[in-house]
Parts: structure tokens; sequence; C-alpha cells
């Protein structure tokens, strides 16, 4: 029979397991999303298109507070991590001007 401490230190090590893999997948994640945004930021300027859509912004932090409640995250947190990723996004399209 294993004791509590050894046992927590075991049931840590998994959570740990699973946050490192978690931690690659968003990295490999944003790392796509990117590259997909830098064809946008492109796309726009060579069609002198403007960098930001307020529109679509506005759309898409709607759509993730959404997800986000729906998969137990706080809604807030998702917003604020979806206008960060925003605000990165459109500094890149301002580089393509």
């Amino acid at each position: 029979m294993t004791d509590p401490v050894t046992r927590a230190r075991e049931v840590l090590k998994d959570h740990r397991a699973s946050i490192d893999r978690l931690d690659a997948i968003l990295v490999y994640t944003l790392g796509e999303r990117f590259k997909h945004t830098q064809a946008v930021g492109k796309l726009k300027a060579e069609h002198d298109l403007p960098p930001s859509d307020p529109d679509r912004e506005n759309k898409q932090i709607e759509r993730l507070e959404d997800l986000a409640k729906r998969a137990d995250l706080d809604p807030e947190f998702a917003k604020s991590f979806l206008n960060f990723i925003i605000r990165e996004v459109i500094q890149n399209h301002k580089k393509f001007q």
C-alpha cells in the first residue's frame, strides 16, 4: 500500500505530464494559426485592405466567449487571450502594409 504523499506525487506527476502535452499542443496550434494570419496579412496588403476587421474581431470574441462557457473556461480569460492574439495579428498585418 502506498502512503498518501507518495500517491499525491504520482498523481501530480501525471497531471504535469498532461499539462506539458497540452502546452505543446497550444504552441503548435498558435504557430499554425499565425501562419494563416500572416498569409491573410499579405493578402490584405496586396489588395490594399485594412489590417483590422473590427466586425470579424467582435464576432470572433463573441464566438470564443461562447466556446469558453461550454468548455468551463472563464469567458473573460478567453476574451483577454483572444484580444491579445488579435493585437499581435494586427501588428503583423501592419508590417505588410
